[in-house]
C-alpha cells in the first residue's frame, strides 16, 4: 500500500473546486471558455491556494495535453539568472502542442535575484506569443516594477476558521476519521490560514482514528494557550519561581519552541485582566524579546528576563 500525501490526494482538480478564491476563479473561468489568458501574478500568504488555482487553470484550458504545455519551477530553489536564461528560455522556444500557447508558471517568484528579473521580464516580452507567465508571490512589492506592469495581478485572501473547518472535515469523512471541534479549533490556530499546514498535521495525527486537541497539540509540538495563561498569571500574582518552573516545563521537558512560546505570550496578552496601558508596554517588551531570540540570545535567559516584567 502506497502512502498518499493527503496535500496531492485531496488537492481540488477543478476552478470551482478551490476554497475562498471566488473573486479570482470567476474572472479565471471567463477567460478558460474564451481559451486566452494574459501573463498573471498571484500574490498571498502560504497555503491559501495559488499553486492549486495555477494547476486547475492549466487543466481546464489543455485538457489532456496539460502536463506537456506546463511547466512549474520553485524560484525559491532556482533563483539565479541561469534558469531563466536555461530553463524557462528553452521551454518557451519550443511550440505548444495543440493549442495557441503555453503556461510557465514560477513559484515563489519574489525569491529571484534582481538580475533574473530583469532577465524575466525580457522573456516574457521575447516569447508573448506563444508563452503565458504565472508568477506566484508572497510579497509582490519585492517584484520589479516592470514585471508587476506586465501582470494582472490578483490578491489571494487568507483561508477563515470556517473554510479550514469543512475542509478537514471533509478529509476526515473520507478517511474514515472522528474529529472532535476542540481539534478543529487547534488546527487552524496552528497553522494560521494556511490549509496545507492544517492538511499536514491532520495526517500526521491520522494514526489515531479519534483526533482530539491534546492529539493536535502533542503530534504538532505547539504551545498549549492554557500552559501560557497559567504561567502568566502565576508571575502576574507574584509567584515568579513557579511561573518560572512552568517556563522551563515548557522549553526542556516538552522540548518546545522559544519563538512559539513568546508568539503564544503575545496572544494571552490580549485576554489578562491587567490595565490596557499596562499590556501595551508589555508588547513593546514582547517585540524587543523576540528581536534578540532571533539575534541568537539564549531561549531561557531571555524568556526568563521577559517574565520579569509580568510582576506586579
Amino acid at each position: 500500500m502506497v502512502l498518499s500525501i493527503w496535500t496531492e490526494k485531496y488537492r481540488p482538480q477543478k476552478l470551482e473546486e478551490v476554497v475562498n478564491q471566488t473573486h479570482v476563479v470567476s474572472r479565471l473561468k471567463a477567460w478558460v471558455e474564451s481559451k486566452s489568458i494574459p501573463n498573471m501574478l498571484f500574490a498571498g500568504s502560504a497555503g491559501v491556494g495559488k499553486t492549486t488555482v495555477a494547476l486547475c487553470l492549466a487543466r481546464e484550458i489543455f485538457g489532456k495535453e496539460w502536463r506537456e504545455n506546463f511547466l512549474e519551477l520553485n524560484a525559491s530553489d532556482e533563483r539565479g539568472i541561469d534558469v531563466v536564461r536555461g530553463r524557462i528560455k528553452d521551454f518557451a522556444m519550443i511550440r505548444p502542442i495543440g493549442h495557441d500557447f503555453k503556461i510557465i508558471f514560477l513559484d515563489e517568484a519574489d525569491a529571484l535575484t534582481p538580475e533574473a528579473q530583469q532577465a524575466l521580464r525580457r522573456t516574457m516580452e521575447k516569447y508573448s506569443s506563444v508563452c503565458r507567465f504565472i508568477l506566484s508571490c508572497n510579497y509582490s512589492s519585492r517584484l520589479i516594477e516592470p514585471i508587476q506592469s506586465r501582470c494582472v495581478v490578483f490578491r489571494f485572501k487568507g483561508l477563515t476558521k470556517e473554510h479550514i473547518e469543512v475542509y478537514m472535515k471533509k478529509i476526515s469523512q473520507a478517511e474514515s476519521l472522528t474529529i472532535e471541534q476542540g481539534a478543529l479549533d487547534v488546527l487552524y490556530e496552528i497553522a494560521e490560514g494556511d490549509m496545507r499546514k492544517a492538511t499536514n498535521l491532520l495526517q500526521a495525527c491520522s494514526s489515531s482514528k479519534n483526533i482530539t486537541a491534546e492529539i493536535v497539540y502533542d503530534v504538532a509540538s505547539s504551545v498549549k494557550p492554557k500552559d501560557v495563561k497559567d504561567m502568566l498569571e502565576l508571575v502576574l500574582g507574584g509567584n515568579f519561581e513557579e511561573g518560572k518552573k512552568r517556563l522551563y516545563s515548557m522549553l526542556i521537558d516538552k522540548g518546545l519552541a522559544a519563538e512559539d512560546i513568546i508568539k503564544s505570550i503575545h496572544r494571552e496578552i490580549f485576554n489578562l485582566n491587567i490595565p490596557e496601558e499596562r499590556k501595551l508596554k508589555l508588547l513593546d517588551k514582547i517585540g524587543e524579546f523576540e528581536f534578540r531570540l532571533n539575534q541568537g540570545g539564549t531561549p531561557e535567559i531571555q524568556l526568563t528576563a521577559l517574565l520579569t516584567h509580568f510582576l506586579n
